[in-house]
């Protein structure tokens, strides 16, 4: 393998645990402050369910009146339409709404629009801290492998991390999923008012769980920097120097 290769490579481990260091000293603090303040705003902090609540803008149609006549014979029943030929395309049945389309809930939509980027970037500093983590751990050897043991619980504190934050995107793309189905009920049936109740339901089910994605990721970052400070010594260094004296 060419030099200035190996050199390349050793260069990006290098500023790779340099920022990991900073990240960790520095960056995770600002992140908890950061989040705290963001839970302390009007947006999240004791907001009324209320206030996340949308229009359908799906009317209920007028009632249709049907006269139902004990004596009426088949001369009061209307004739029956010809048969006629089958059309050249066939298809399904469209919904029609006379007021448009239904919109998001924009409320939420704004809470998301904050709320992704904080996700994805606690994806990426887990991602980042844990090959900071893979980089220190030392050749596999036997005997004073207390230190790596440390490594290798923090490692999988980070994945599982890692793993919870990619799973709230996915909890964000199943609540619009969700509720496009339950809003095609309403459409269907308009006058089944469960049905409306459920969109609102699922609304503030929504709201209450951006909520506490956000109080999550904090404390995921509080928990990191807290369990990564405290065995900083063993995570940069896992075997003593002196290991050898050891009895």
């Amino acid at each position: 393998m060419p030099s200035d290769t190996i050199a390349k490579v050793q260069d990006y481990k290098d500023s790779l645990i340099k920022k990991a260091e900073q990240l960790i000293t520095q960056g995770f603090p600002e992140k908890i402050v950061q989040l705290n303040e963001l839970l302390a705003t009007p947006m999240f902090y004791e907001r009324k369910f209320s206030d996340v609540h949308q229009d359908l803008n799906i009317p209920v149609p007028d009632s249709v009146l049907v006269n139902n006549n004990d004596g009426g014979g088949d001369a009061d029943k209307p004739a029956k339409r010809p048969r006629t030929e089958p059309p050249l395309v066939s298809g399904v049945k469209v919904m029609y709404l006379p007021t448009g389309s239904v919109p998001c809930n924009a409320p939420l939509c704004e809470m998301i629009k904050i709320v992704k980027p904080i996700i994805r970037k606690l994806v990426e500093d887990s991602n980042f801290l844990k090959m900071w983590i893979s980089f220190m751990i030392p050749k596999i050897e036997d005997g004073n492998n207390f230190g790596v043991s440390i490594q290798e619980d923090t490692l999988a504190e980070i994945q599982t991390v890692e793993t919870e934050a990619a799973a709230f995107f996915d909890q964000i793309s199943r609540y619009f999923l969700s509720r496009a189905k339950v809003v095609s009920k309403v459409a269907k049936y308009p006058h089944i008012d469960d049905y409306r109740r459920a969109v609102v339901e699922l609304d503030e089910k929504e709201y209450l769980s951006l909520w506490l994605v956000v109080c999550e990721v904090r404390n995921r970052y509080s928990s990191l920097h807290d369990i990564v400070t405290k065995n900083m010594e063993k995570l940069k260094k896992p075997r003593s120097s002196n290991a050898e004296h050891l009895y």
